[in-house]
């Protein structure tokens, strides 16, 4: 009964004393926090973690300096030496909260300039993801080797380290190479949280990355969810890779009576009556005229690329209210030309005899003795042929002449 009493007062002191260690740590902290916010942030990040460690370490201190059952010693030493590393691995992944939180505090993105900013916000959670997870593998890790059978399992492990190594490589090939490709993204600044880009024929902004993928936060609310390989391996558009100043065009197929001059003038004042337009550029020009219409172009400037959109908008619908009550005239129009039409007549081909009809249809290589000789030049032989077998067909029809009048 003594030696349970002795167990019960070491405990309480031990606990009691540890309890008053962490008073004296929270006073202070406290007492900082009043003059710097970084310390209120940890107190409260790390309220919960300290303060179990404290009394985990309190009452295993009592435990280990008079227990009386010394058949229990053993398993009660390894359970408080699990808790503890429990205990220790929440405080350090509420620390690493703790600084990733003031890194992500200093550097806000919802300012106008925050290029830096998103860069920096990338990397930070990335970090915090890793550092996180490192974290819990090593706490399993430790707490898996307390037990003396774990052991002897690792040192197996280890022996067949080359053999573990490739079947794990082989079964985690898609988690590593989208883990690799996560940490690629971020630290090479191709792709940061808050970037506007285009992808799978989306358009949206990236949300969150993580270790195994990345939220693209669509234009229509939408959430689409792609591996961290796929940017690594497919072309993407990304609208504020160094800035989110954008330029896009207004298109409109008029007919040939618009005036572009008047047009100009009046996207001009359409522009000066908007907050959309940054100011950096406007510009109105006749990209095309063919196929009965005028294809008139407006290229215009915005800060970003939602602000692009809305301001291509106003100005489309802008224009065509102005077309339509001060210059009617240029809406397209399809035309049709209506006349008698007569058959289409064949040549005929004039005999050589009469120069006058030679004369009115003569060609290149047709219809007169140059244009003949120019023919021979292509085919040499063919109207050599021709003309020899022109000139028998000739004799030919004179000799039957001449019988006829002999007879």
């Amino acid at each position: 009964m003594n030696e349970w009493l002795n167990f019960a007062v070491s405990t309480a002191i031990s606990v009691g004393i540890a309890v008053v260690a962490g008073l004296i740590i929270k006073v202070i902290m406290q007492l900082t926090a009043r003059r710097q916010a970084w310390a209120k942030a940890l107190v409260t990040h790390s309220r919960r973690p300290f303060w179990a460690l404290v009394l985990i370490c309190g009452v295993w201190a009592g435990v280990y300096a008079s227990f009386p059952v010394d058949a229990w010693f053993g398993g009660l030493n390894r359970a408080f030496t699990i808790l503890v590393i429990g205990a220790s691995a929440w405080m350090l992944a509420a620390l690493v909260e703790f600084v990733t939180d003031l890194a992500l505090a200093n550097n806000r993105i919802d300012v106008p300039d925050n290029r830096l900013a998103r860069k920096l916000r990338s990397q930070t959670l990335i970090v915090r993801r890793l550092a996180i997870a490192i974290i819990v593998i090593i706490g399993i890790g430790a707490v898996m080797l307390t037990f003396d059978s774990v052991r002897a399992l690792g040192a197996s492990v280890l022996a067949s380290a080359g053999l573990v190594s490739i079947v794990a490589g082989l079964a985690a090939q898609s988690l590593l190479a989208n883990m690799f490709a996560g940490i690629q993204l971020v630290f090479s600044d191709a792709l940061r949280v808050d970037d506007v880009i285009v992808a799978e024929g989306e358009w949206g902004r990236v949300g969150e990355i993580t270790l195994s993928y990345v939220v693209l936060e669509l234009w229509d609310d939408r959430r689409l969810v792609l591996p961290c390989t796929y940017f690594t391996t497919t072309p993407y558009e990304n609208w504020t890779r160094r800035g989110s100043e954008l330029l896009g065009s207004v298109e409109f197929d008029l007919d040939w009576r618009v005036s572009p001059q008047r047009m100009r003038e009046q996207l001009e004042v359409v522009l000066e009556q908007t907050s959309l337009w940054d100011g950096r550029a406007q510009v109105l020009q006749v990209t095309e005229a063919v196929g009965g219409y005028v294809r008139v172009r407006i290229l215009v400037t915005a800060a970003d690329a939602p602000t692009l959109f809305d301001l291509r908008c106003y100005v489309r619908e802008a224009m065509v209210m102005w077309l339509q009550t001060e210059m009617p005239d240029a809406a397209p129009a399809q035309r049709v030309l209506v006349g008698e039409s007569t058959p289409p007549q064949k040549p005929r081909r004039p005999r050589k005899s009469d120069p006058t009809e030679t004369a009115e249809i003569a060609g290149l290589f047709t219809g007169s003795v140059e244009a003949e000789e120019r023919a021979t030049q292509f085919t040499h032989g063919m109207a050599r042929e021709v003309r020899e077998r022109e000139a028998e067909e000739h004799a030919a029809d004179a000799g039957s002449g001449d019988e006829t009048e002999r007879s």
